[in-house]
């Protein structure tokens, strides 16, 4: 029984085949926003005291139906960037999402954070694209990857000049990479068979990456508790979407539990060293 995952890859399949035929991946490097410089994901993502938040723009998810009727990518970054946000997140699927590559461009020709490009990404073709629309960094998902898929794809993205956040479900994902070859790694909290939420699961994968490794929890966070959670367990970041896409002013929302985070007392979090 196919899961939704399995069928957005087969969409995506059939989707870029179209995009290869109005533009090859060589007519990328014409494009304004491929030759800018780009700002470092891993390094932004590292904060001293707190949770680094990647605050997402998502206007619509196959559980969720449409999020954000009122959806405006620029303004949303803008709100965003003045609310504290470390790094943007932009979902450029459009069959399941609602995204679009515009809404990538668009947020990273206003940003002076960097920006990621959230999508199914399964082809060096689809990482050109990202970086002729603006993205700093792309999102690369270990389940849909295959043998030496995985590990192509972050040297194609190497070779491209972004850096890639690699997002595991399980430990069978996290059995499969390689951290000579990755310094951020996501955990996505929610199940996509049953679309629960265990952030202690994903804490728990966390955990087990090396010291030198980003650590991002991904999916289902909610309040300042949680924040809290991943704090005290040596967890450098948050990718939030939903909860504040769901808020009238997303970025009053990330200054807002930021700032109740940085209210509370951690004496009990273990020493940067033992991270």
């Amino acid at each position: 029984m196919s899961t939704i995952l399995d069928k957005i890859v087969a969409q995506t399949r059939e989707d870029l085949a179209r995009r290869r035929r109005k533009v090859k991946a060589v007519d990328f490097r014409s494009f304004e926003q491929y030759e800018r410089e780009r700002r470092s994901l891993y390094e932004a993502l590292q904060v001293e005291n707190e949770v680094a938040v990647i605050a997402e723009i998502k206007k619509a998810s196959p559980s969720k139906g449409l999020i954000r009727p009122d959806f405006n990518p620029e303004k949303l970054a803008e709100s965003y960037l003045k609310g504290g946000a470390s790094a943007i997140s932009v979902l450029t699927d459009e069959p399941f999402f609602k995204g679009h590559l515009t809404y990538l461009e668009k947020v990273s020709m206003i940003s002076d954070k960097p920006v990621l490009r959230k999508d199914f990404i399964i082809d060096p073709y689809q990482i050109e694209e990202a970086r002729a629309y603006g993205a700093d960094a792309i999102l690369l998902i270990v389940q849909i990857t295959e043998g030496s898929q995985l590990s192509e794809l972050l040297h194609a993205a190497h070779e491209t000049g972004l850096e890639c956040m690699v997002e595991c479900y399980d430990e069978n994902d996290f059995r499969q990479v390689s951290f000579d070859e990755v310094r951020i790694l996501g955990v996505n909290n929610r199940d996509l068979n049953t679309f629960e939420v265990q952030l202690h699961r994903g804490v728990s994968l966390l955990e087990q990456a090396p010291g030198q490794v980003v650590r991002v929890s991904e999916s289902g966070i909610t309040s300042v508790d949680d924040l809290r959670y991943l704090y005290e367990h040596g967890i450098h970041a948050a990718l939030i979407g939903e909860y504040f896409m769901r808020k009238q002013d997303p970025g009053q929302a990330v200054k807002e539990i930021r700032e109740q985070l940085l209210e509370m007392d951690f004496s009990s979090r273990r020493p940067a060293s033992e991270r």
